[in-house]
């Protein structure tokens, strides 16, 4: 993959965010082709339109991100990927998934631009805003459910929103844990919106948003009696959300002494959530029993074994 640095450019590992947007289906238990293919044209387009704003936010960052421990090895911070050719590429991505969007459907058209929205806010200024940036963070995670829910004509549920902005949250706080340590391991210069976060502040924001993931998903789960899942038979995945949770807190709470050569493994990874997705087996084990156990749920309900 080093020889392809334009589509690393792209930052193809960040496209596992993308994935939310089949949350919809899932959550609404209307899983079926097309609704699959619908589904997988709103994750290809914001796979485009994510990665154009990677690009466009690598160009604006490009000075602090070759001072960076880990960003410097990016193709635009290297210097491997010219800056005219990262502009072209990021113009073509925009506006290519925009147009594709909204020929498709209006909506979620209307959606993509206001993705494209917040994208250029935080890239000109929330970022630099403590509390915002974290909101404008999480807020690109709800408009993927909400793509999703668009493309394939599906009303979503309030506590599948609120769920799906806790975790958002969670992810967007323990993102900034990890930039901290990082920050206090390395030293250098990077975000300057970390002088206005402590971890003390990051841990009682990231315990508030924490139960409020688990405390949404146990709402839905528990049944049509609240509006949530169509079965209480759904309170058996709750203990996959529960372990999931505290297994990236475990991973971003790693204690790393100063002066270690391999100094910041874990906490880089909690610094990148598209990397605890991919590489850690307890994390993947876990979506993969939630999700069977919510196949197998949907599948003893429709053959009238379970209400």
């Amino acid at each position: 993959m080093k020889n392809f640095p334009y589509f690393l450019a792209l930052r193809p590992r960040q496209w596992t965010k993308n994935l939310v947007v089949f949350a919809a289906i899932l959550f609404a238990f209307k899983i079926s082709w097309l609704s699959f293919w619908e589904s997988f044209l709103a994750f290809v387009l914001f796979c485009a339109i994510s990665s154009g704003f990677y690009l466009f936010n690598d160009i604006v960052d490009l000075e602090s991100d070759r001072l960076h421990p880990v960003k410097c090895q990016r193709p635009i911070a290297s210097g491997k990927v010219k800056i005219p050719v990262a502009m072209g590429m990021a113009i073509f991505l925009i506006f290519g998934a925009f147009l594709m969007g909204y020929l498709y459907k209006p909506l979620l058209g209307f959606i993509l631009i206001s993705y494209a929205i917040v994208q250029v806010c935080y890239n000109f200024r929330l970022k630099h805003m403590p509390i915002l940036d974290i909101i404008a963070i999480a807020s690109g995670f709800v408009l993927r459910a909400l793509a999703g829910g668009a493309a394939s004509s599906i009303n979503l549920s309030v506590w599948f929103l609120l769920c799906t902005a806790m975790l958002a949250l969670f992810l967007a706080i323990e993102k900034r844990k990890a930039e901290l340590r990082l920050l206090a391991i390395g030293g250098g210069k990077t975000r300057a919106v970390l002088q206005r976060y402590s971890l003390p502040l990051l841990t009682r924001m990231e315990s508030t948003v924490t139960t409020g993931v688990i405390m949404s998903y146990a709402l839905w789960s528990s049944g049509p009696q609240v509006n949530g899942a169509s079965t209480p038979w759904m309170m058996l995945t709750f203990p996959f959300v529960l372990y999931g949770v505290f297994r990236y807190q475990l991973l971003s709470d790693i204690r790393v002494k100063v002066g270690e050569e391999d100094k910041d493994a874990k906490t880089q990874r909690t610094e990148r959530p598209e990397e605890i997705l991919l590489s850690d087996r307890p994390i993947l084990l876990t979506i993969v029993g939630w999700l069977l156990a919510i196949f197998l749920i949907l599948l003893l309900q429709s053959q009238g074994i379970i209400p």
